[in-house]
């Protein structure tokens, strides 16, 4: 199982934004935006990605 399968990935839609928003709670603070559902999530998949590298890369402990 891949590490970012650990974490809740959310694209909902924003009435406000008029587009999809993505975020992942407690990992990615800000996230991805669009006009298409599943682009979103493709891009949300590899901010996921690269904020676990990020932490590791630092040594930090991931949330």
């Amino acid at each position: 199982m891949k590490k970012s399968a650990r974490y809740a990935t959310i694209v909902e839609w924003s009435e406000e934004d008029q587009c999809y928003v993505g975020s992942s709670p407690n990992l990615v603070y800000g996230g991805c935006h669009g006009a298409d559902e599943k682009s979103v999530f493709d891009e949300l998949c590899l901010v996921v990605d690269e904020a676990i590298a990020l932490h590791q890369d630092d040594g930090k402990p991931l949330p």
